[in-house]
Formats: C-alpha cells, sequence, structure tokens
C-alpha cells in the first residue's frame, strides 16, 4: 500500500525540479554567448576598445562596449577581456 504522504513529497519534489530546469533554461535563452560571432562587432570599435585596454582604461572599454552592442555588464566585460590585439603581418618577400 502506498503512502499518501510519500506520494505527495515525491510529486513536490518533481514539481520543483521541474519548475528550476524551466527557469534555466529561460536563463540561458537569454544570453546567448555567440550572438557577436561572426562579424557583430565593427572594427571600429574593436579598435577603440583594444586601445582603451592598452592604456589600462579597462572600464571605459566596457562601458563603450556596452553601449555599442547593448551586452550585459557581464557579457561586455567577458569579450574585453578576451580582445587581443591582431598579430602582426608577416614581412613582404623581396622583390628580384
Amino acid at each position: 500500500m502506498s503512502d499518501p504522504l510519500l506520494i505527495l513529497a515525491v510529486t513536490i519534489l518533481a514539481a520543483i525540479i521541474a519548475i528550476a530546469l524551466i527557469i534555466w533554461a529561460v536563463r540561458i535563452a537569454q544570453r546567448p554567448r555567440n550572438a557577436l560571432l561572426h562579424g557583430g562587432l565593427s572594427p571600429e570599435l574593436l579598435a577603440r576598445a583594444l586601445e582603451l585596454k592598452a592604456t589600462d582604461q579597462f572600464d571605459q572599454a566596457v562601458f563603450l562596449v556596452r553601449g555599442e552592442t547593448g551586452l550585459s555588464h557581464r557579457a561586455a566585460t567577458r569579450l574585453v577581456r578576451k580582445l587581443r590585439p591582431a598579430p602582426p603581418a608577416p614581412p613582404a618577400p623581396p622583390a628580384i
């Protein structure tokens, strides 16, 4: 024979887990991590943010990226931390 209290407890636990998973999925969907890949940032914005970062103005670079892209503070900070200057172009081969 089933204990009604045990059935109620298991049902409540399952409902709590389902609600937590739904909330987690909604939060993940609201902050896509790859929204700016493949040309989402202009070269001018990247250059200015790199310049600010190079002159130890990290917060200003984050503020600039947030203002231009609409990213959250956390996402803009992550993006600015990952910015690296482009490697120098290889030297041209000597003309013959």
